[in-house]
């Protein structure tokens, strides 16, 4: 009987380790390289199973190379048994290796890599040490490396959702995203260029109506966004950045002046009668036709009014760029375009039912619409026009609307309560107008500010500035990060970033944040010209456009764990500082 229980035991005891994997299947490695100085050591690590993030040494074979410090992505936190909170991988883990070679050419190189898991069972393996073997490139053909997402910064962190997360799970992460995208200046200015669209069907505009023009526009936006990702993601630039220059928005803008002088009822755009004739002879036979015109000026709306580089959209960028894997990129960017347009499209229903359909009133909402696509085109060429210019520009599209609407004119002793509230609006924009008329004339440039050259304080926020020194090439921030002996901070600037003004105007004049970067070395990119050397410089950070602030230490190694891309307010800066100062 004791014999048969102790054989009983054994075939359980074999039962149980089968359980278990080899450490060689439960953890398997490879190795790639990424360019002449750069290799990627992966793990493919077994399900229920993990690897300790300090455990991993590499070491090569010969005299030739050495490697370089490693750089680890982000794990998990683990409460170990063995060695208390740790930091741990599932799943998979990506780890880049930088090789210093003594020699150029094809390189053989032989390489141990050392690893230690455990099961989450409980068994725990010894270390184990594994070669692998891979052939460097030559440095001078070989394409530089795509640098390694920074888990750390917002974007990174997107860019590791969706490597990680299931693609619904990325759709729906995605929608959410756009629609906090809605909120922003990114996607204001298309909300006057819809309506004004609804605006110009007149007695035509019905619920239907508005839905299906509002749903070809925000369709052709989402398709140009789709696009333009993933052609950004595959070549590493971000194309609405180079449609960011003075003729092309320019000509934008002068289209919505055109659009809004046709709102006045200065001329009407129409074709040629017999051309009508033709076409209304074939729209009996085609409803559509309208629809393409309002899908092509969402998709050129998409590229020139919202060139913004916000989290959600750089993750996605990012994460096309690393991995190639351009139908879900493209398709996260389709969808995050659909969530920006949920509320262009609820404008545009609406739109189609409050406004009015004939009369005097009908006339009043086309200029105010009018109005605001003017606005829209001051606002697209605001970055690349000089300050007073722009100031100017708005002084007058304030004041002369104010006085349609009897700012200036005494109301009747028993007018109606409507009355009264327009004139009073009118007043408000007639004193804001003259202050930013009088700021610009008395030497102010910043639009929120217009009167505080009277105070004195124009020269004032001059010194308020951070005393950046700007770097035109890879070459130049090399040598100056090189010679720093301080940590160093990059900042990618252009003029016709938005965020980046606010940066500039909001963030980097606090006290605080001031006094927080005394100690560092201030570098600042200008990408505003988007040539050859700005593409350089924002592609080896991983970067599709500006704003974005990369961290260095004083060794002049970037601090990838930080990385800033788009705005942050000063409190919210000062904690990002607050990681690299320690």
């Amino acid at each position: 009987m004791r014999l048969l229980f102790l054989v009983f035991a054994f075939f359980i005891s074999l039962a149980h380790a089968e359980e278990f994997l080899d450490p060689a299947v439960a953890f398997k490695p490879s190795v790639r390289a990424l360019d002449g100085q750069t290799i990627e050591v992966s793990y493919e690590i077994a399900k229920g199973y993990y690897l300790y993030r300090d455990k991993f040494r590499f070491t090569v074979d010969g005299e030739t190379t050495t490697l370089g410090t490693p750089t680890f992505p982000k794990g998990k936190e683990h409460n170990d048994e063995n060695f208390g909170k740790v930091e741990v991988y599932y799943k998979t883990v990506a780890i880049r290796v930088p090789v210093e070679r003594s020699s150029s050419g094809l390189l053989p190189l032989k390489l141990n890599v050392t690893s230690q898991g455990c099961a989450d069972a409980g068994v725990c393996y010894p270390p184990q040490t594994q070669p692998l073997s891979v052939e460097l490139p030559d440095p001078a053909s070989a394409p530089a490396a795509a640098p390694a997402a920074a888990e750390g910064d917002e974007s990174g962190q997107i860019a590791s959702t969706l490597k990680h997360a299931g693609f619904w799970a990325n759709l729906a992460f995605f929608f959410l995203a756009g629609l906090g995208l809605s909120l922003t200046p990114c996607v204001f200015p298309m909300i006057p260029i819809l309506s004004g669209i609804i605006a110009g069907q007149g007695h035509k505009s019905s619920h239907a109506r508005g839905f299906v023009l509002s749903l070809a526009y925000v369709l052709g936006m989402a398709v140009t966004y789709a696009a333009a990702g993933v052609a950004a993601g595959m070549t590493g630039t971000l194309i609405s950045s180079a449609l960011q220059n003075s003729w092309v928005l320019g000509s934008f803008a002068l289209v919505f002046v055109v659009l809004s002088f046709s709102m006045f009822g200065f001329y009407e755009l129409q074709l040629p009668t017999s051309l009508q004739s033709k076409l209304s002879e074939e729209s009996g036979h085609l409803q559509g036709g309208r629809g393409i015109g309002v899908f092509l000026m969402g998709a050129l709306s998409a590229l020139i009014v919202g060139p913004c580089v916000a989290a959600p959209l750089a993750g996605a960028l990012l994460y096309i760029g690393q991995t190639g894997d351009a139908v879900l990129g493209g398709t996260a960017l389709f969808v995050m375009a659909l969530g920006m347009g949920a509320p262009l499209i609820a404008v545009g229903i609406a739109g189609g039912s409050l406004l009015p359909k004939t009369g005097a009133w009908m006339e009043g909402v086309k200029k105010a619409f009018g109005v605001l696509l003017l606005a829209t085109a001051v606002w697209l060429v605001s970055p690349v026009m000089p300050p007073v210019a722009s100031m100017l520009a708005w002084a007058v599209l304030l004041i002369i609307p104010a006085i349609y609407l009897h700012a200036l004119d005494p109301l009747p002793p028993h007018a109606k309560g409507w009355s009264r509230f327009w004139k009073g609006i009118g007043i408000v924009m007639l004193l804001t107008g003259a202050a930013l008329l009088i700021g610009a004339l008395s030497g102010s440039r910043n639009p929120l500010q217009p009167l505080a050259g009277l105070r004195g304080q124009a020269m004032a926020a001059e010194e308020k500035r951070l005393p950046f020194e700007r770097v035109a090439s890879l070459q130049a921030l090399e040598e100056k990060i090189k010679a720093a002996g301080q940590p160093v901070m990059l900042d990618f600037y252009a003029d016709w970033c938005v965020s980046c003004k606010e940066m500039e105007q909001f963030t980097f004049t606090d006290p605080a944040v001031q006094a927080k970067l005394a100690g560092f070395k201030l570098l600042q990119a200008d990408v505003t010209a988007n040539n050859a050397d700005d593409k350089a410089l924002l592609a080896r950070f991983g970067l599709f456009g500006p704003p974005g602030i990369i961290f260095f230490d004083a060794k002049g190694q970037e601090i990838k764990a930080v990385r800033i891309v788009g705005f942050q307010d000063a409190a919210q800066f000062l904690k990002s500082v607050q990681q690299v100062a320690g």
